[in-house]
Parts: structure tokens; sequence; C-alpha cells
């Protein structure tokens, strides 16, 4: 998400910091990329021009801090903006109420309702330890309530019993009535969609919620769907009065112009974003870190948290044990690329790293996706343990073996074990630690690509 504006919004500001004054025409210019650069985004016109408004006010004339260039203080200005857009803070799902806690989802057919009510079924009962029961409230699509059925086994949530007949309004007052009755502490409500919108889906929508009285009424947008999203919210926002918003497939979007835009028309915040198809890939939304990510700042909170969520700490302190005492093997490497898979993949993890998003094209030709990480665990599994304990046993014919079991080619294996190779020497460089400033000298020698994190700096490794 965003990966488009990242790239030009940085383009543009990192003309601007190389620059050791600015006049109010660097400015102009400037901004009018930057304009150019949201509008491509897909992001609404009213809203790219009070941001850019915003930020022309503040950035000319201003005091510039002894300790900053100008064009630092524009990015700042340009980042706070950003913020401003996206909303001040990080507002989650509100259960603040008495239970049970009735939340509606809307939507148009196909955004990921219904999904979306199952992952966060998931998300409340694992995270903040809720009894919640799921209801579809879909009568019209075929199988709609059957699949939340089938959904609510596979996040191990409750749902309602389907009875054939009820009308939307009289299905939600049963959900409430059951979710009493058996001391649940929040109640998901799926209502029925359209592929566009209409009044039919309005009324019905506008029938439930005085029906149910929702502490909280959550629409669910794909992101994908860009300008479309905002009339979506805008006119749910009017007939039904949303309380929050839900972007899901932001994975997929590069442009990220939905969710700077639904915040600004309609006031209300982004709460949830669906990251990806798994169960699991429903995230808080952080508009500072977002507005981080889309400057090229990267997200490194968002990434401890996601380490602490995932990686198995015991096992991650043995391996690290293993990797002190230069014992690491291969199924030490399997260990952590599994991990490694949990967390999102290659890609994932770095466009988190900060300066490391300006580097877009370089990872995208080094393939540095989910499937080469799976096809490497695929290698490692078609060792022997031997094998996987001696990488020196591995000659040309267990090398074919292995490539016919793996389903990959000789070159991959090679490709692989080259790379372990790599990292246990790596690990022998940096066995010695930090005594007699050994750690430094060795730091010293490595070169880092040019926009790594601190890579370009004075001072940093091999500069």
């Amino acid at each position: 998400m965003f990966d488009t504006l990242s790239e030009r919004l940085g383009g543009i500001l990192d003309r601007l910091t190389r620059r050791g004054a600015l006049t109010e025409a660097d400015v102009d210019a400037a901004l009018r990329e930057v304009r150019r650069a949201l509008l491509e985004a897909d992001v609404a016109l009213d809203v790219v021009r009070a941001f850019v408004d915003k930020v022309k006010s503040h950035a000319v004339g201003i005091e510039v801090i002894k300790s900053v260039t100008p064009g630092q203080m524009v990015v700042k200005i340009v980042h706070d903006q950003l913020i401003e857009t996206l909303g001040a803070r990080s507002e989650p799902v509100d259960l603040n109420a008495p239970a049970p806690v009735p939340i509606m989802m809307v939507g148009l057919q196909g955004s990921g309702k219904t999904t979306t009510s199952a992952k966060l079924a998931k998300r409340l009962t694992e995270q903040g330890r809720r009894k919640v029961l799921m209801a579809s409230l879909d009568v019209r699509r075929p199988a709609a309530m059957e699949q939340l059925a089938v959904l609510g086994q596979q996040v191990n949530v409750d749902t309602l019993p389907i009875v054939a007949g009820q009308p939307p309004a009289q299905i939600a007052q049963r959900a409430l009535q059951a979710a009493r009755l058996g001391g649940y502490d929040a109640v998901i409500l799926d209502t029925a969609g359209r592929t566009t919108l209409d009044e039919a889906m309005m009324a019905e929508a506008a029938e439930v919620k005085r029906a149910a009285n929702p502490h909280e009424v959550l629409l669910v947008a794909d992101a994908l769907t860009g300008q479309d999203a905002v009339n979506l919210a805008h006119a749910f926002n009017e007939r039904v009065g949303l309380t929050g918003i839900v972007l899901t497939r932001v994975d997929g979007d590069g442009r990220g112009g939905a969710a700077l835009s639904m915040r600004a028309v309609t006031g209300k915040p982004i709460k949830l974003i669906g990251t990806g198809e798994k169960m699991d890939a429903l995230e808080d939304f952080y508009p500072a870190r977002i507005a981080d990510r889309i400057l090229g700042m990267g997200d490194i909170i968002s990434l401890v948290e996601k380490a602490a969520a995932t990686i198995d700490a015991e096992k991650a302190a043995r391996v690290a044990e293993r990797m002190r005492k230069g014992a690491f093997d291969l199924s030490d490497l399997r260990e952590q690329l599994m991990q490694m898979q949990q967390m999102g993949g290659m890609a994932g993890l770095m466009g988190m790293l900060p300066g490391v998003a300006k580097m877009k094209s370089q990872l995208a030709s080094a393939n540095l996706d989910e499937r080469l990480l799976k096809r490497q665990v695929a290698i490692i599994d078609s060792m022997t343990p031997r094998e996987r304990d001696n990488h020196m046993i591995i000659n040309g014919s267990r090398r074919r073996r292995i490539a016919k079991g793996s389903g990959t080619s000789v070159q991959e294996v090679n490709q692989l074990l080259k790379q372990y190779a790599e990292a246990r020497k790596m690990m022998k460089t940096f066995s010695g630690g930090f005594s007699g400033g050994g750690l430094a000298k060795k730091l010293g020698k490595m070169k880092l690509p040019p926009g790594f994190p601190f890579g370009d700096f004075p001072g940093a490794p091999g500069r």
C-alpha cells in the first residue's frame, strides 16, 4: 500500500532536502509535484487541494531550526499533514459499552465484509479475550449464511443458528437476545451488500441499525476501488452513520488514495486494515506509522510488534545461541525462513525498515517474495538430517536429488547453499563480539548499498 505515492513523494522531497536554502518558488514547484503525485494516487481532488494549501501555509515563511535545513523542515510539514489527513491518532474498535456490544458491518458485495467479520471476531477472541457471536443478516446472496458459519468454525467463533424466512432486522434482534442469554461480550452483525449502491440496500441497513442500535457501525471498503470508495463512504455515512472504516486488500493497493480520501471526506477514522487473505491478516491502523512509511521513514514499531506476535521466543533464543557458538546448521536456517514467512516475507519486512523504501526496484529485481522463501524451505525439507547438519557432504548427485525432491533446479539448490555458507562466514566474523574494538573494525569493512538504513550518511559502515 502507498508504494507509488511513497516513491513519488520520496523523490520530490529528497530533491528539497539536498538544497541548502529554499525560495518560495522552490516550495511552489515541489508542491505542484506533490499535488500531481496525490492525484495519480487516486486521492480525491478536494482532499488534495486542502492538503497542498495547508502544507504551503506552513512551509512559506517557516522559521528553520538551526539543526535542520529548510528542505528537512518541509519534509516534516508534509509528514505532519499526512498524519492529520489520515487521522491524528489510532482509534481501535470500541467495546466500551454494556455487553453484548453490537458491531454492525456494512459495505458493498465483494468488499470482503463476511471474511472481515470473521477476522474481527478472531481478533477480539484471541487478543481481546472476548466471547463473540457472529450473525449473518444477508438473506439475498446464496449461501451467505453458510459461508459465515464455515468461517466461524475456522476461527473457533460461534455463529447464530440459521432460521429460514426471517428478515434481517429480526435476525439482528434474535442475535442480540441469544448473546444476552449466552453471556457473550460482542455480537458482529454481517449485513447484506449489493454490487452497487442502491436504495434497497441503504433502507435495509437503516432498518437493521434501528433494530440493533449498534455501538460500532464499520464500513468495509476495498482499497482498490479508489475514488468509488470515497463516494461509498459518504453515502453510508449520510444514511446509516458510520463510526469507523475497515480497508481491505491494502496489500494489493499501491496507490493508497482511498485511505487518504475516506478519512478526510467522512471525518470517520480508519480503524482496521486487511493485509492479506489469512484469517489473522487484520491490523490496527496507525496514522503516524503509515505517514512514516509513505515518506520512506520505515515502521520499526510495527515490525517489532509483528515479530513479538509471530516469533517463538524460545526457538529464537536457541538459534541465537547456536549462531553465537558457530553451530548454525541448515535446520536452523529453515526455522529462520519459516519465521520470516509468518512475518509477511522478506519484502514485507524490508518495507518497514527506514530507507529501504527507496530501494524498491532493487528489491523487486532480487525476487524477495514469499514464493522464494517457500522454495528454499522445500529445498531444505528434501535434505536428509545428516545433510542439514553438515552441508559439506552435499555433492553433485545429492544436489540433483534434492532439486528433484523439492521441485526446484540444481541452480536454486546451489544458490541456497552459497547463501548459507556466506551467512555462516558472517557469523564467524562477528563471533569475536565487541572486545578490543574488533566489531567496529569489522563493521568498517562492510559495504552497505546506497539507500540502506544509515548507508548514505558519513560515518556509516563502509562510508
